[in-house]
């Protein structure tokens, strides 16, 4: 069990590494030395969990359900704002978070493993979206696939000029602006009117996140973590 834990810490820190390296520099310009460098371990020890660059990069977009932890909501709809506010307020602190939204648009990975990460990414939205929309919490005119897209393809072009314009200073900001402009077009007004979006929520959902992911593996997932590693996995299906 010991030699268990070690070796998953061991892929942890490479992965962390990797992370960091392919999010300042980008997949094509990230060198396995660097990432040997920050990572603190031997060259056999990375072979050993990932045999190629490739194969970093891989596991490094794996990891974007597995950081991500949201506490169930008062409703599907606020289950769905936290979990854009928590990747926001992540995005901005946890390499892991911000490398998967640069590789999944890398020329060289994007065919392969891009539309895997964005297709993840609205199905899981899908699945919150179509639960909001059994209790009643949607217009009746709203369709949960098209919502999904739209909402996903919103936030990706959010976090895009963020970070261009000021290095995603004002991330939380604008992702709180982007749900207050699109969700009067989807929810009904009372659970409109009870939803609480703002940069306040995002940071104080993104400290309880962090906290729960001190330990990895050790935190039972959520309900609502549940369905949207089920989205994930149908997405890609």
């Amino acid at each position: 069990m010991a030699r268990q834990e070690r070796a998953i810490r061991t892929q942890l820190s490479i992965l962390k590494a990797a992370a960091e390296v392919f999010d300042s520099h980008g997949y094509e310009a990230a060198t396995i030395g660097e990432i040997l460098r920050r990572a603190g371990v031997t060259k056999g020890a990375l072979y050993f969990h990932f045999p190629s660059k490739q194969a970093l990069a891989e596991g490094v977009l794996e990891q974007q359900f597995s950081v991500i932890r949201v506490p169930p909501g008062p409703c599907r709809l606020q289950e769905f704002v936290d979990t854009g506010l928590i990747v926001a307020y992540r995005m901005r602190r946890d390499p892991l978070v911000s490398a998967v939204a640069r590789l999944s648009l890398e020329q060289e990975l994007r065919a392969e493993y891009g539309s895997s990460a964005i297709r993840q990414w609205i199905g899981a939205s899908e699945v919150l979206l179509g639960a909001a929309k059994e209790q009643g919490e949607l217009l009746p005119h709203v369709v949960p696939a098209e919502s999904a897209w739209l909402f996903s393809a919103a936030w990706t072009g959010t976090q895009l000029y963020s970070q261009i314009l000021l290095g995603r200073e004002d991330l939380e900001e604008r992702v709180v602006a982007l749900f207050r402009h699109l969700l009067p077009s989807i929810a009904v007004p009372a659970v409109l009117s009870s939803l609480e979006i703002t940069a306040e929520r995002a940071a104080r959902l993104g400290s309880a996140s962090d906290a729960l992911l001190e330990g990895p593996g050790e935190q039972a997932d959520s309900p609502q973590e549940e369905r949207t590693q089920q989205a994930a996995a149908a997405a890609t299906a």
